[in-house]
């Protein structure tokens, strides 16, 4: 992120990596890269085999497949991109080359939280084009770390070429996050259109928005089951006098300070809503096992003392037989499995070429 708020969470990618533009291929062709054992951690990787790296410089993150899993969108920022910008590329290639990505968002001011439509036709993105062309600007952290929460993000459906640029909602605050049901009826999404930044769900068209979480605190990086029954999504709660007037005079003005965020399940309709964690870390990009019984989602649980290192981990929903999937030193995050559960695709600084580089991964699921 680079550095655009929640969307699933790259502001977490923000707050423990790198900042700065680094040198980036993202619209020129890419280097071969067939599967190999070294990218992993062999000795404790064992979910994972036949790993391939699919991008290559600059920062890449929130890479979804399509239904049909053959496609993926996903975000970038690099050389010549100052702020993250909406890109799609086949998942597989006749070659069995990495495939060069293809812009589809407007190459204007910042972007976040690309889905395809089941369909395969249209796509759903946030941006903040229409306010300005330029990037939004990043919140000073002289007095600590805190995601800037962007007015001007509003979210749009587009085709995959970039043509036919919708506006879906115009509701006052930030409109991100935003996921589709697998049968393309609905929408979840995170806004402030309310005072606070909650999770809402909407029908495809936009109509019949209802808001979900109603608790005070961050709500969102919202996605759906594989049969739609159910949302899981992270959470912040201030509990205390302190952290509730801190979060709210930072929201006053447009900002939150990241704090402890847990995975949470509810139904579709908003109701039984569950802890799924309670290890007081950072825990957001959470997604369901198709199987619907398990979550997979990224975590900082294993490195208390600095916070920097994010593995992947995956839970059963009602919170037991936890286990870690990655082991590599830094950061992995951002996953999603293929609608047969066969394959996991994330984001990861694994085989950067330079510091804190992260590149978008797929791998075949070993049970």
């Amino acid at each position: 992120m680079i550095s655009n708020l929640f969307c699933k969470s790259l502001a977490v990618l923000l707050l423990f990596t790198a900042t700065t533009s680094l040198p980036s291929r993202a619209q020129q062709p890419h280097e071969a890269s067939a599967a190999s054992p070294s990218l992993l951690v062999p000795a404790e990787e064992q979910h994972l085999r036949n790993l391939r790296q699919l991008t290559f410089g600059g920062q890449n993150a929130e890479a979804y497949f399509s239904a049909d899993d053959r496609m993926l969108s996903f975000q970038h920022q690099g050389e010549g991109v100052p702020c993250d910008q909406i890109y799609t590329m086949p998942v597989d290639t006749p070659d069995g080359k990495p495939a060069t990505p293809k812009l589809v968002s407007t190459g204007k001011g910042r972007t976040t939280c690309s889905y395809i439509f089941p369909s395969g036709k249209r796509m759903l993105y946030s941006s903040t084009h229409a306010a300005s062309p330029e990037c939004p600007p990043k919140p000073d952290y002289s007095n600590g770390y805190m995601w800037p929460i962007y007015d001007a993000y509003k979210i749009y459906t587009a085709k995959l070429d970039g043509s036919d640029l919708r506006l879906l909602t115009d509701a006052p605050g930030y409109n991100a996050e935003a996921t589709i049901s697998r049968d393309g009826k609905h929408i979840v999404f995170t806004s402030t259109r309310n005072g606070d930044l909650d999770v809402y769900t909407m029908n495809a068209d936009g109509s019949h928005v209802k808001q979900l979480t109603h608790e005070l605190g961050y709500d969102g990086g919202a996605f759906f089951s594989a049969d739609g029954k159910k949302i899981v999504y992270r959470a912040e709660r201030p509990q205390t006098t302190a952290e509730i007037a801190d979060y709210k005079a930072l929201y006053a003005k447009g900002f939150i300070r990241p704090g402890n965020l847990e995975i949470w399940v509810m139904d579709a309709d908003g109701k039984h809503k569950r802890q799924v964690t309670h290890n007081g870390a950072a825990n957001f990009a959470p997604f369901f096992h198709p199987d619907g019984k398990r979550i997979i989602f990224a975590s900082n649980q294993a490195d208390p003392k600095s916070g920097r290192a994010f593995d992947l981990y995956i839970i059963n929903v009602d919170g037991t037989g936890q286990q870690r999937i990655t082991f590599y030193p830094d950061f992995d995050a951002f996953p999603m499995f293929t609608s047969d559960g066969k394959r996991l695709v994330w984001a990861s600084n694994r085989n950067g070429k330079v510091p804190h580089e992260t590149n978008i991964f797929i791998a075949d699921w070993v049970e």
